[in-house]
């Protein structure tokens, strides 16, 4: 408001000296003659003047108006949501939750596909973490994304062990570090996406929310026995980043990876929901659950290839102010 006050009375002040609208300048009413080169020099000012000023007045309203209007949209999202938690009704376990449709053995490794095929977020998880931390590879700009990332590929690292574990002798007790990493992960990835598209500070912010909300929702299903937060957790992948695509322009290039990896994501449940008419269809060879760990093994995967070849095509102001 201050910087519209200066420029209204710089405009004002060059009105008068010009003698326009009867008003006095510093020379008095009526001391140029608009004919003169002198009401010429400086009225050509005053013009471009008065088109910054309006024009600076009508970004600052619609930059107002696009806030309010992305609020609202934001505040009507959390509302679907929480009440698509609070009126679906209690999702238990299903007592065929812990069997699979391949639980072969080999060499004497129990269920031995579902957990040979968790190496590769072993794999993906460490290669792209320590290039996170050397810093020289991905096109990161503010330090909000790195901790975001980071914590993405930790995540990712972490979903090898624990998935494994639940693997070797899937039960209720081990589930939890099956979800716990995982769920880590998807947290993580969301708010280094709203870091990217809105800013830092509301990134951090929902990056903070959705990790807690991820503690708090495996801690919930493992005393209540109620599978809902962990799937309505889980749609908010699919939901939030096409979304956000649309509604926030990218300020990094190969945006379009973000879109793939929402895609690969959603494949993978498919081909969980198929597990038994995978193994069935693929004359016994593979199950829909280890195609579902091979497919989300390739989507951090695919993330890194766009880590590294990605450009930044714009700063926002508020990231600048943010690293100052």
């Amino acid at each position: 408001m201050e910087l519209i006050r200066e420029n209204v009375l710089g405009v004002i002040w060059d009105w008068e000296a010009a003698g326009g609208g009867g008003g006095l300048g510093p020379h008095g009413m009526g001391s140029c003659d608009k004919g003169s080169s002198f009401w010429f020099n400086i009225r050509r000012p005053k013009i471009l003047g008065e088109y910054s000023l309006w024009r600076m007045v009508w970004a600052t309203m619609s930059r107002q108006t696009t806030r309010g209007r992305r609020r609202r949209v934001w505040g009507g999202a959390a509302l679907c949501w929480v009440l698509l938690v609070v009126t679906t009704p209690k999702i238990p376990y299903s007592p065929k939750h812990h069997i699979y449709a391949d639980m072969r053995n080999f060499l004497g490794v129990p269920n031995t596909l579902n957990v040979m095929t968790n190496f590769p977020f072993l794999v993906v998880g460490v290669v792209s973490l320590v290039l996170c931390l050397r810093g020289s590879f991905f096109k990161i700009s503010l330090q909000g994304e790195l901790l975001g990332w980071a914590m993405f590929f930790g995540g990712i690292a972490g979903v090898a062990f624990g998935s494994a574990y639940y693997h070797l002798k899937p039960d209720e007790s081990r589930v939890m570090w099956d979800i716990l990493p995982m769920m880590i992960a998807y947290a993580s990835l969301c708010g280094s996406f709203v870091i990217e598209r809105i800013g830092k500070r509301a990134g951090l912010c929902c990056l903070t929310v959705l990790l807690l909300f991820a503690l708090l929702g495996t801690a919930y299903e493992r005393t209540f026995n109620d599978l809902r937060l962990r799937m309505m957790f889980q749609l908010i992948p699919c939901a939030v980043i096409p979304f956000m695509s649309l509604l926030f322009p990218a300020k990094y290039t190969h945006s379009r990876y973000w879109l793939w990896a929402t895609g690969l994501y959603i494949l993978s449940k498919f081909e969980a929901l198929a597990d038994k008419k995978i193994y069935c269809s693929s004359s016994y060879i593979i199950s829909g659950h280890s195609l579902e760990h091979l497919c989300l093994s390739v989507l951090p995967g695919l993330l890194t290839v766009m880590l590294i070849n990605r450009n930044l095509k714009f700063q926002r102001l508020g990231d600048l102010k943010e690293q100052n």
